[in-house]
């Protein structure tokens, strides 16, 4: 049973285009999911949510992608923050049950963690992370891609503790919106509803019970990195085959009633037509069950030990990759209508293209399972 109605999908749907077309920001949309419960859809119900588990949630994502792809993508950083707290929580570790229980309150969650040029991404910072003197920090920095910028009440970032040289650490903590700027600069390609806005961090304050983690830097197997990499990588694989699968029903529609003036027969009987559509069907089929197994292996917490890294970045590049070659053979089959910038189309192949900046990109992703096939380079 599936948790948000069609008919809220629905009306999600139809705003997706005024958002896109304006630059702004899913209000409407996020109101909505609010009422319905969906922000707390992942918290366990004894801490006051519904209790999807990692799969079940992984299906409403693509359920949402498919009616506002941008609506999807934003919710998604709140959902992934949930999920850390969830897999957490599971492990028999509630140091993050306090955001399960903000988050059934109201709270929206923001992922503070990209930054211009950081290569490194969890596992280093250009931000700073400045002791307070009493178990909490001040950091200081910028971060980019802050999807749900408008909303969000609690961002989750992270930042680099050098003050003691010998002993560097990247601290892990959330703070509000005090001691932040977040810059009105989001106007792209895609994607434009999650108004994923740059934030400054000047002096953020997170207190000693904010602060979730104190890491060396680099790799680390802490199961909190593992959460935010498996939740991360899973969730926005989710939204990526939503709008393949958006993609592909809407191309269906048109060869069906789309007529060739040279054979006077509807273009679903044309072979190649045929022939394309089969191939991009076959292709998201396979991107979809390889994410609801590795989802499920979350959920049933299988032991992958050091494969998992390599299973979930291959799992969000085959994710983004196939949904980018399914929108295209849609656009390639639906004819130049699918060329004009209202046609749905078109709103999907822009927003599509966002997938190709996530983490794992594909050059670390391909680095990834090289070395868990032959080893790290000497």
């Amino acid at each position: 049973m599936s948790f948000l109605p069609d008919d809220l999908l629905a009306e999600i749907h139809d705003r997706a285009p005024g958002y896109d077309r304006d630059n702004t920001f899913f209000t409407e949309d996020l109101e909505a999911l609010t009422a319905a419960g969906y922000l707390a859809a992942h918290v366990p119900t004894g801490l006051g949510g519904a209790s999807l588990s990692l799969l079940e949630l992984v299906r409403e994502q693509s359920r949402l992608a498919a009616a506002a792809p941008a609506t999807a993508l934003a919710t998604n950083m709140h959902q992934v923050w949930c999920g850390v707290a969830r897999v957490l929580h599971e492990r028999g570790d509630g140091g993050l049950d306090f955001l399960l229980c903000e988050a059934a309150a109201g709270e929206v969650f923001g992922f503070g963690i990209s930054e211009r040029g950081n290569d490194l991404v969890l596992f280093g910072s250009a931000t700073s992370a400045v002791p307070d003197g009493e178990g909490g920090y001040r950091f200081h920095g910028t971060k980019i891609f802050t999807s749900l910028a408008p909303a969000w009440t609690r961002l989750g970032v992270h930042g680099l503790d050098d003050s003691d040289p010998d002993d560097p650490r990247i601290v892990y903590g959330f703070v509000t919106r005090e001691g932040t700027e977040t810059k009105d600069d989001w106007d792209t390609l895609g994607m434009r509803a999650t108004q994923s806005r740059t934030t400054v961090l000047d002096g953020a304050h997170a207190p000693a019970d904010r602060v979730v983690r104190r890491l060396p830097p680099g790799p680390n197997p802490d199961p909190f990195v593992f959460g935010i990499f498996a939740c991360f990588e899973l969730l926005l694989s989710s939204v990526y085959v939503g709008i393949g699968q958006r993609a592909l029903d809407l191309a269906v529609e048109t060869v069906r009633t789309r007529t060739s003036m040279k054979t006077g027969d509807v273009y679903a009987h044309d072979p190649d037509i045929r022939w394309r559509l089969a191939t991009a069907a076959m292709a998201l089929e396979t991107a979809t069950t390889q994410l609801h197994a590795v989802a499920a292996d979350v959920d049933n917490q299988v032991d992958h030990g050091p494969r998992w890294f390599a299973k979930l970045a291959g799992t969000k590049v085959l994710a983004t990759e196939t949904a980018k070659d399914v929108v295209e053979a849609a656009i390639r089959v639906s004819g130049g209508g699918s060329y004009f910038a209202k046609n749905e189309l078109s709103r999907l192949y822009r927003d599509v293209l966002a997938g190709l900046f996530h983490p794992s990109d594909d050059e670390s992703a391909h680095s990834t399972v090289a070395s868990a096939l032959l080893g790290p380079l000497p």
